[in-house]
């Protein structure tokens, strides 16, 4: 048995699998992010510890004890814990805008693209850096308490085993040299923030190491001492492992709390547009290219909210309007820190056009779905799709969604093996450091290929026209001078000259 734990950014899960991969026991706890006011989102990871030893006596009980432990998880936020590995007050999700404004500095200033140039990442607000930046400035005490600027698996695996580390796939933004995988002093100092240095946990060598469940890992798990423990890949390395990408030019999309649209590939190119992240594999010489929008499942989640709906009505109210949601259209960028990729902009916010008074509730919920499809289909052409593509996470369980990501894209959709591809994913990189042979192609056998209608790709081709128009027109107006702003003025920010 193998097991891989997922801490996801509402939910944490422990998948239990054979060694032909085959899942045999999934548990879950939910672990939502808490509003906090002003645009604040905050999460405890002492609940999420103790989710953990929930989701792990659960998936386990009944079973022979697992060989071996893989983690995978969010990525981003800021955990910031203590030399014990105890969180140092509540953490900051990835979710939280508070970094927005030092965002926009940098990026005024040509930080943001220097950055970008050295290590193939754009920082975004719910990253290290901005969040870092923020505390500096309203909270600099804290930071003086914490031992670790973590994030959320490796915090977990501090409190399994004993051991601070770092995956190099969650450390490939902002700060680190994704070739040498070693952290770059220079991205430190050009954003002004080499006095937290000190808080970055050291970063483990590819493949990674495993360590040992210990004392205090076995109490709260109820496992056996000395089942090696694996930290890494985070979620969005996880997930292609996890679906079978296995060749440059592959790519994967997730309809997750994030839109990710990634492809893997096999050298490292700072010379594009200032945007994605290049994310280390656990191979020395692979890298993710990934577009991680924001506009994934959160986005459905509103609109539900909005027409009073729930997951389950999906299938039936996109069935209830006809394709191109009888000209109701959407930019889908409701969330507070703006859009990461295709381009990264705070002010990004979200629209719904075309609306009368014979608009219905389906009109509203497929015009949001149908441009998180284009959404998908301009991330993934940004990311360098030249092979084939799969999908997973959550948005994938509604098929009528899928078969409308395949159609705007009109390329064949293998659907991941599930359930649990991210940690499927942990599992296989744990089994690849713990010595266990396993049958690669057997645990990431696809569940079957969605294949675009031709007869929809006129409609979907001129739909996507009209969403890159709309983008483009929208970006003009989110820095209008005369835009009303949320929020009051933030106070002015130094940056260091590059």
């Amino acid at each position: 048995m193998i097991l891989g734990i997922d801490l996801g950014t509402s939910m944490v899960k422990a998948a239990l699998f054979g060694r032909d991969g085959a899942c045999v026991s999934v548990a879950s706890r939910r672990s939502s992010p808490t509003a906090m006011g002003g645009g604040r989102i905050e999460q405890d990871f002492e609940e999420i510890v103790t989710a953990v030893g929930q989701v792990v006596a659960e998936a386990c009980a009944g079973h022979p004890a697992p060989e071996a432990i893989g983690l995978t998880g969010q990525s981003d936020g800021l955990w910031l814990l203590d030399r014990n590995g105890r969180g140092c007050g509540r953490a900051i999700s990835w979710l939280d805008d508070r970094g927005n404004p030092y965002l926009e500095k940098w990026i005024e200033r040509g930080v943001f693209e220097a950055v970008f140039r050295r290590n193939g990442n754009a920082i975004f607000p719910g990253s290290h850096a901005p969040l870092m930046a923020a505390l500096t400035d309203s909270d600099p005490e804290r930071l003086a308490r914490a031992h670790t600027a973590s994030y959320l698996k490796d915090g977990i695996l501090q409190r399994l085993t004993g051991v601070r580390v770092t995956d190099a796939s969650d450390a490939s933004l902002p700060f680190l040299d994704v070739v040498s995988r070693d952290y770059d002093p220079e991205i430190l100092r050009l954003l002004g923030l080499e006095h937290c240095a000190h808080l970055l946990a050291p970063v483990m060598k590819a493949p990674g190491q495993a360590f040992g469940l210990n004392a205090a890992g076995a109490a709260l798990t109820g496992l056996p001492q000395g089942i090696p423990v694996h930290a890494g890949p985070f979620d969005l390395v996880a997930c292609p492992i996890g679906a079978g990408v296995r060749r440059p030019g592959d790519g994967l999309i997730i309809i997750g709390t994030t839109l990710a649209c990634e492809v893997l590939v096999d050298r490292v190119d700072t010379t594009g547009p200032a945007v994605g992240m290049t994310l280390c594999m656990p191979e020395r010489d692979r890298w993710i290219r990934s577009m991680p929008a924001t506009v994934g499942t959160a986005t459905l989640d509103w609109v539900l909210d909005l027409v009073g709906a729930k997951h389950g009505d999906v299938d039936a109210l996109l069935a209830e309007s006809s394709p191109g949601a009888r000209g109701v259209t959407a930019l889908p960028f409701f969330s507070a820190t703006g859009e990461r990729a295709p381009f990264v902009d705070v002010r990004a916010r979200g629209q719904l056009a075309g609306l009368s008074t014979a608009t219905t509730r389906a009109d509203l919920v497929r015009s949001v779905c149908e441009s998180v499809a284009y959404a998908a289909r301009q991330c993934i052409e940004a990311a360098g799709l030249t092979g084939t593509l799969s999908v997973c996470g959550g948005g994938s369980n509604s098929i009528t969604w899928s078969r409308m990501v395949a159609d705007a894209l009109q390329r064949p959709l293998s659907i991941a093996r599930k359930p649990e591809v991210g940690a499927r994913g942990a599992a296989m990189v744990a089994m690849d450091v713990a010595g266990i042979d396993y049958d690669f192609d057997a645990w990431t056998r696809p569940e079957g290929v969605i294949e675009p209608r031709r007869e929809r790709a006129a409609l979907h081709e001129a739909g996507f026209a009209h969403y890159l128009e709309t983008v483009e027109a929208a970006r003009h107006l989110w820095h209008s001078p005369h835009r009303a702003r949320s929020h009051a003025p933030r106070q002015a920010i130094p940056c260091p000259a590059i």
